[in-house]
């Protein structure tokens, strides 16, 4: 039985990441669940009333990990730095829970809801607040900060997806062809080329939280 004491709601969803992480979306049942719970059916439908329910709280708290990862991005004197520097953080945690990321953007055929898009443009607000601090130090040319921000998520969510598919190799934080596009987005805001290099490799060098 789910431990007393503790949420049984956050206790199946705890149990639906694990699932997912081991076996993938197309393992993710009711039975499954419970079993990785050590609960019955019955509780994910007292729970939660169905499993499209269970993947919508998985959604939303792997949205809310997202968002913890990137909080622990740290504000520097160079804002383009920090930009990459929420890339890669967006990466890693891409690839600490590969499945819950898939899962995230609709992969397991339960279609999303607006709620849930809204959890995914929510957690961008801290890309999104970095944008107007590059237009002011000249890096960047002047513009909307959400139409940056969707380019830029649009380019790194789907660099991730590609890796994460197996179309191109490379370790999370590495460089490679990663380290080369990020420097092209930087340029193609306004950013001048060895600006934009510099500003990469720090954000590379930088230490993981």
């Amino acid at each position: 039985m789910v431990k007393r004491g503790r949420d049984p709601r956050a206790e199946l969803v705890e149990a639906g990441a694990r699932v997912l992480a081991s076996e993938g979306p197309g393992a993710l049942s009711a039975r499954s669940l419970a079993r990785a719970a050590g609960t019955s059916t019955m509780a994910v439908y007292t729970h939660f009333g169905g499993m499209p329910a269970v993947v919508r709280a998985i959604i939303h708290e792997g949205f809310t990990r997202l968002a913890a990862e990137l909080a622990l991005v740290p504000a520097t004197e160079d804002p383009v730095t920090d930009c990459v520097a929420l890339a890669l953080a967006y990466r890693r945690a891409a690839h600490r829970a590969p499945h819950m990321y898939r899962v995230m953007f609709g992969a397991t055929g339960f279609a999303l809801t607006p709620q849930d898009r809204g959890a995914g443009l929510h957690t961008l607000r801290v890309a999104r607040d970095v944008i107007p601090r590059c237009v002011e130090a000249g890096r960047f040319r002047p513009v909307e900060p959400w139409v940056l921000t969707r380019q830029g998520w649009c380019q790194v969510h789907g660099l991730v997806s590609l890796e994460l598919a197996g179309f191109y190799a490379g370790p999370p934080g590495g460089d490679g062809e990663f380290r080369r596009y990020l420097v092209n987005f930087a340029v193609g805001a306004g950013d001048r080329p060895g600006a934009a290099e510099a500003s990469v490799a720090r954000a590379f060098a930088a230490p993981v939280a």
